[in-house]
């Protein structure tokens, strides 16, 4: 299994910011624990948004640059971003944070 397409940018930086906020709402809960249902949304929030909303053009791009060029290594490289997505994604869906 050839993974030297995850050096590229493109590949590498939608799931570093993917563990960046899965880390920053591990990070939220430790510290602070669950907030109260309807309580004010804070800057960890607004933060995790940004990372998880900023990845989506970059993922765009990697599959409209590299799915054409090489589509197995592209699409394996896409299903771990997916999947690094998803890991953020599930303590703020099942926590309903």
């Amino acid at each position: 299994m050839d993974l030297t397409l995850l050096k590229k940018p493109s590949a590498c930086l939608p799931i570093v910011m993917s563990v960046a906020a899965l880390a920053l709402v591990a990070g939220c809960l430790a510290l602070y624990g669950i907030p109260p249902a309807g309580a004010d949304e804070g800057a960890v929030a607004h933060t995790w948004q940004l990372l998880m909303g900023c990845q989506l053009p970059l993922i765009a791009y990697f599959a409209w640059k590299w799915l054409r060029r090489t589509p197995r290594q592209a699409a394996l490289i896409l299903a771990l971003q997916a999947a690094a997505g998803v890991a953020a994604l599930a303590p703020v869906y099942l926590l309903h944070l």
